[in-house]
């Protein structure tokens, strides 16, 4: 709307002050000369001179690999006007002294051509598409320009020229006026053409160049009502020209110059913002937050202040995100911003460290109490639950704290601490916890083991371990379960429950979840061919295995490989890899079409929706060992166990209860008419070898 309202301005003004010249001019005389007329006209030729090589020069500035086709013709077209303004300024000096003219027909057929050179050039130039183009060499550039003009200037001075004359004696020719002419209509063409294309485009470069073409077209008017050689509208129409060539010159400015700087700044800008902001959240980064916190700690040190780091994390996020999708997990992930951001007090600040993890600094307290009680109320920001997609979700959140100087020195340090303080919250199960220095022992205990865990698989520290199932009706074994164990050369037997989270977390489980599938199916094949009954062998499947694309492929490359009846193996999973149940019911559809057999395990801990479960292509539940252990202490366990029983009864579904640890447990599960169990009562998980001896053997007697 600028642009438009300056190129409104100069078409109103120089149209004014057309007509306030004219009736000027007409009422002085059409033979008007003054003193100060030859001055004038020589200053503004040589000014016209110097503003058409200006251009020139401007557009070889700011050079890169490529040029756009624009600027070169722009280059040629006004060294060529310079040199025919050059000409005629100089042509017209001449004849100065004599007072004889004040122009002669010389210098009025090199302004004339000067005219119509930069009309067609300038419709040309905007008419045809604009491209990029190979650097060109400036002395070739230069050297054809010059000889362009040095043919029409050879034609100018020959008798025998074919270019008409200028001059009628005194007066003007009709040449003159006519040429003039053909230039004003080429302008007022050149300037619909780039009206149009700034409407489209809206380049800043474009209203200058429009309002040059409007006092081109300005000049032509002048000089289409000039009559005589030393008339007024000669020394406007030259005026108005070089008024003309300034705008051009700003136009070329805004392009070569201003406007790449602009976006430059705007590049740069957009750049640094996305270098120092969480790009779901939009709130400062970690790397911000660490240039933030860096200033805080030396404005503590200075004051003898306390500086304080949250590290806050979303609990079981990854649930919302499989179950919700990323698209509402991201509004989530921006509400929670949202909500620290607003409730933040003076000397606090809210950063986005990614993913689901938030941190939050203070520097307006001077104990730790004060701190506490502060974090404490930010967890009871989260008491209103969240809205996404017009449905409730209640959120917690873990937090970690670590306060400089007690808790480390630099920006670096004092985040890491609060970070570790948040994984122990997490590990003990508590919302709250301060950094202390016994954390970063058990955290480097911790990387030490995922290190391990990497070279544990391809050194054969794993084994397996099977624990029987048994039919509650007749005792008999009527399956196993396969479980991984970690025998570390060093610390020993390590707990399932301390290196399967790590295997999950760092991607890990997938190599190992297909070596316990290959081992327990290989294992299960050589009992077979061993002669045994056929049982069914059931390995546990891990969310990310789960969620992998190749997992049916890996399913049906290691039963080939083993040479075990798809039917002789069941996949269990958990409740949780059914959120996302369009892709859960894709993938089981899939396996169940092979022959392998499907359990949900650790059934009643998780978030099925019994709604779509009776559409879910399993086998099996397993009830938890949660509700197993005090199935006789506590009524609740006992009716819940009931319920599962008899709602899978109805939906034709085996029922496997998992902890069995004495008779009592088993008489009662019989008499809910549970299909099977196991548990140590049963039989504890052993080795391959032991498992044989213990129970293959004697396969046909009842255990317990």
């Amino acid at each position: 709307m600028q642009g438009q309202s300056h190129i409104g301005w100069v078409a109103i003004g120089g149209l004014l002050f057309f007509l306030v010249s004219q009736w000027f001019r007409s009422s002085s005389g059409s033979d008007l000369v003054f003193s100060g007329y030859p001055v004038i006209t020589l200053l503004g030729g040589f000014a016209a001179t110097a503003a058409c090589i200006g251009i020139y020069n401007q557009s070889w500035l700011f050079q890169t690999q490529k040029l756009t086709l624009r600027r070169v013709l722009l280059t040629t077209l006004f060294l060529m006007i310079g040199l025919f303004e050059l000409v005629h300024i100089v042509s017209f000096a001449e004849d100065v002294p004599n007072r004889a003219m004040m122009e002669s027909d010389f210098s009025l057929m090199m302004s004339t051509m000067g005219s119509l050179v930069c009309s067609v050039g300038l419709l040309f130039i905007y008419t045809v598409h604009e491209k990029q183009v190979a650097l060109p060499r400036k002395f070739l550039l230069f050297s054809a320009t010059l000889g362009v003009f040095l043919i029409l200037y050879i034609c100018s001075i020959q008798e025998w020229s074919l270019l008409p004359e200028m001059l009628d004696g005194h007066l003007l020719g009709k040449a003159f006026t006519r040429l003039h002419w053909i230039a004003g209509l080429l302008y007022i063409t050149g300037a619909v053409v780039l009206y149009v294309q700034w409407k489209k485009t809206k380049n800043a470069d474009l209203p200058p160049i429009l309002n040059g073409m409007f006092c081109f077209l300005l000049g032509q008017a002048y000089f289409v009502t000039a009559s005589v050689v030393d008339d007024l509208n000669l020394l406007l129409g030259m005026l108005s020209n070089c008024l003309g060539y300034f705008f051009i010159q700003k136009g070329l400015y805004a392009s070569v110059v201003d406007t790449p700087f602009l976006q430059q700044q705007a590049a740069e800008a957009k750049m640094n913002y996305i270098a120092h902001h969480d790009d779901v959240t939009g709130l400062p980064n970690r790397r911000r937050l660490s240039q933030r916190l860096q200033l805080m700690l030396d404005d503590a040190v200075v004051e003898e202040k306390l500086v304080g780091v949250l590290v806050l994390n979303i609990n079981r996020f990854k649930t919302i995100n499989d179950s919700l999708g990323q698209q509402a997990a991201n509004r989530v992930l921006r509400q929670v911003g949202q909500r620290l951001n607003h409730s933040s007090l003076p000397g606090e600040e809210v950063f986005g460290l990614g993913r689901d993890e938030f941190a939050l600094t203070m520097t307006d307290f001077y104990s730790t109490d004060t701190a506490l009680r502060r974090t404490r109320s930010i967890l009871q920001l989260f008491e209103k639950p969240v809205m996404v997609d017009g449905n409730e979700y209640h959120l917690t959140l873990g937090i970690g704290m670590a306060i400089f100087p007690y808790d480390g020195e630099s920006p670096q340090e004092i985040i890491q601490n609060a970070d570790t303080a948040l994984h122990s919250a997490k590990e003990q199960g508590i919302e709250l916890n301060r950094y202390a220095h016994a954390m970063q022992m058990k955290a480097q205990e911790r990387l030490q083991l995922e290190n391990d865990l990497r070279k544990a698989l391809a050194r054969g520290q794993f084994y397996l371990v099977y624990q029987p199932q048994v039919n509650l009706q007749s005792g008999l074994i009527v399956g196993m379960e396969a479980l991984v164990r970690w025998q570390h050369p060093q610390r020993g037997s390590v707990s399932p429950a301390e290196f399967i989270p790590l295997a999950e977390e760092s991607g890990l489980i997938v190599p190992l979840g297909e070596w316990v599938l290959r081992q327990a199916c290989a294992q299960n094949k050589l009992w077979q061919e061993a002669g045994y009954r056929k049982l069914c062998v059931s390995v546990n499947l891990s969310m990310r295995q789960f969620r992998h694309s190749h997992l049916l492929e890996s399913i049906n490359s290691i039963l080939r490989e083993t040479g075990l009846e798809p039917v002789w193996l069941e996949l269990e999973i958990t409740e949780s890899m059914t959120f996302d149940k369009d892709r859960a019911f894709e993938q089981l559809h899939k396996i169940k079409e092979i022959g392998v057999h499907i359990s949900i395990d650790d059934f009643g801990t998780g978030y099925s929706s019994l709604h779509y479960l009776k559409d879910l292509p399993i086998d099996r539940l397993k009830i938890d060992r949660s509700f197993v252990n005090e199935i006789m202490e506590d009524s609740n366990n006992a009716a819940i166990v009931s319920t599962i029983t008899s709602m899978a009864h109805h939906l034709q579904l085996k029922v496997t209860a998992e902890g069995v640890e004495n008779e009592e447990q088993m008489m009662f599960l019989r008499n809910q008419h549970c299909h099977e169990a196991q548990g140590y009562f049963f039989g504890k998980p052993i080795e391959a070898a032991d498992f044989e001896q213990r129970f293959l053997r004697d396969i046909d007697k009842p255990a317990g």
